[in-house]
């Protein structure tokens, strides 16, 4: 039989919180069963768990330069002609 442990157990040995091991399994990520109505999972299963990379892209296009003179340098190298500021 293997080894299962509980959410708790799985969160301390992963250094994550006991909501965050109950997200992967509810998205499916990691398996648990049900033994007398409380969730427990694979120890194994726990620990070869790699996380996917997730959040936002980096972009791939660089800033938009600032100019001191108020002008803002386009992508392309042209300098746009606005002013930053309110009226004048």
């Amino acid at each position: 039989m293997e080894d299962l442990i509980t959410p708790a157990e799985a969160a301390r040995l992963r250094g994550v919180t006991r909501s965050a091991i109950t997200d992967l399994v509810k998205r499916g990520r990691l398996q648990s069963v049900e033994v007398g109505g409380r969730p427990f999972l694979s120890r194994a299963e726990v620990e070869r768990f790699t996380p996917k990379i997730t959040g936002r892209p980096p972009k791939s296009a660089p800033v938009p330069e600032k100019r001191a003179t108020g002008q803002i340098r386009a992508r392309n190298g042209t300098a746009t002609g606005k002013q930053k500021g309110g009226k004048k």
